[in-house]
């Protein structure tokens, strides 16, 4: 029996099925969840269309296309699919990003029209945690940003933007959009950072959060702080906070050659569950 398929944008009223499809991954799928879930599936409102998968009237497979393309629980039909249709739009976003084996071949049929890209990440392991850290005591010194602290924390969250995607968030609008996500992150309480002398000592947010999983994103440390521990200290109090009071899963995912950062996760008690890759533009 023959297969029917069709990729189509999807619109609201299609958003119980959608969250099905983002359900069944809650962590992989925590982003694009978080997303759906605050604007539904209209395209103003979520900053991008969502492209749907069918299989025999049946939704399978998502792909956000918005600043960032992310394949959600794609399989490799639907993947060539997405491809098609990004193909034909033409490169509207600045990175593909979402787990490796659907990323993966994505870019790889993209690549012929989109590339060269700026920056690949073929491996990013994802990491998670239930509990709190055993091993490594929370930092008592570090706590949420105040909402009056915007001019303290921006400096530190444009220095690890800098460093982490090679470019700065300033560039093009000058830093419009930035300021405003930093500035949602801090007004809804998922902004930390311990605070020294006026000076931010370490920083990371909870950049995604749904009621089954929250990712963690961001986490820096001044230069001059750095080798001394603020890292595992610091990510085991944003982690006490996560799991208090935002979701029972707590996730990130990192470059695999930051060698010194796997470790440190490791010892605040995350572990590896599969991989992410990004595609720079």
């Amino acid at each position: 029996m023959l297969t029917q398929t069709t990729t189509r944008v999807l619109e609201p009223s299609d958003l119980d099925a959608a969250l099905e499809v983002l359900d069944r991954d809650p962590v992989a799928n925590a982003f694009v969840a978080a997303r759906v879930q605050v604007a539904g599936l209209d395209p103003w409102r979520l900053g991008g269309e969502m492209w749907g998968y069918y299989e025999d009237g049946a939704l399978r497979s998502l792909c956000y296309s918005g600043a960032n393309l992310v394949p959600v629980c794609a399989t490799p039909e639907a993947v060539r699919a997405f491809a098609d249709r990004a193909r034909r739009t033409g490169r509207r976003c600045s990175s593909i990003v979402g787990p490796a084996e659907a990323a993966g071949p994505l870019w790889r049929l993209l690549e012929p029209h989109w590339g060269p890209a700026r920056d690949v990440r073929a491996h990013q392991p994802l990491m998670v945690t239930e509990e709190p850290s055993r091993e490594v005591a929370p930092d008592p010194l570090v706590r949420r940003v105040r909402k009056d602290e915007m001019d303290l924390i921006m400096p530190a969250c444009v220095a690890m933007f800098t460093e982490e995607v090679g470019i700065s968030p300033l560039a093009g609008d000058g830093g419009l959009l930035y300021q405003a996500r930093v500035a949602e992150l801090v007004g809804s309480g998922r902004s930390f950072a311990r605070v020294e002398d006026g000076k931010v000592v370490f920083k990371a947010e909870i950049g995604a959060a749904t009621a089954r999983a929250c990712q963690i994103q961001g986490v820096w440390v001044a230069p001059e702080f750095r080798g001394h521990g603020h890292s595992e200290t610091g990510m085991a109090a944003v982690v006490e906070y996560a799991l208090r009071d935002v979701a029972p899963v707590v996730s990130l995912y990192v470059n695999d050659f930051n060698t010194a950062a796997r470790a440190a996760y490791r010892r605040v008690g995350f572990r590896e569950v599969g991989a992410f890759m990004s595609v720079l533009f």
